[in-house]
């Protein structure tokens, strides 16, 4: 299951362009030496890796969307990935867990945040296989796609201009996928008629979802 999201507004999405026109892009490989299907640019900048992270990690905490369908514990920095002519990342799931300066993050839910103009690339599109569905992806700038870390996915060969994007992963309070699916369906279910059951049958409903988030949560 995958959840598209409007996270950034105009001017958040004017800000990450300008952080990243200005910023200091390198191989990609730098965080992924021994891959054989990444090719790509990340940005290697300090300051500009701090500041272009809380502009997309305060967008997030602040979305009841993303919170809502990704239960996060803890989410990486996100970092600005940029994809030129002839560049692309071949079919792959996320790695189990990722080195932070923190300690450890497991991967539980990846997350990609459009921040170019679809109409000014060709290719790119992010391809994900769901179950027997191949689904293609190249959204409006601000959207984010959120989605399992299991999941097998690739960027497919950019052919003109250029693809930006943000990346990052959630490690879920809830990490098993289907629990996590489950949860956010009731938790909808509940908000969209809760206020329509009677009072007796709505605090039956939430003592379920309470205990159900105490049997999931890890």
């Amino acid at each position: 299951m995958f959840k598209l999201v409007q996270l950034l507004d105009d001017a958040e999405v004017r800000a990450l362009r300008d952080i990243a026109a200005a910023g200091q892009f390198v191989d990609g490989k730098i965080s992924n030496p021994h891959s054989t299907i990444k090719n790509n640019l990340q940005l290697h900048d300090a300051q500009a890796y701090e500041r272009s992270s809380k502009i997309l990690l305060d967008a997030m905490v602040r979305n009841p969307d993303f919170m809502e369908f990704s239960f996060p514990a803890r989410i990486a920095p996100p970092l600005l990935t940029r994809y030129k002519p002839g560049m692309h990342y071949g079919l792959h799931p996320d790695a189990a867990y990722i080195p932070l300066p923190d300690g450890q993050l497991r991967t539980d839910v990846s997350c990609t945040v459009f921040l170019g103009d679809p109409a000014d690339y060709d290719g790119g599109a992010l391809h994900v296989q769901l179950g027997n569905a191949d689904l293609r992806f190249k959204e409006a700038p601000g959207v984010a796609i959120v989605y399992p870390s299991h999941t097998l996915h690739e960027v497919e060969p950019v052919t003109r201009g250029e693809r930006l994007v943000a990346i990052t992963f959630i490690q879920s309070l809830i990490p098993d996928v289907a629990h996590r699916n489950l949860m956010y369906e009731l938790n909808e279910v509940a908000a969209l008629e809760g206020g329509k059951m009677d009072p007796e049958n709505y605090t039956r409903l939430q003592a379920v979802q309470y205990q159900l988030l105490r049997m999931w949560r890890r």
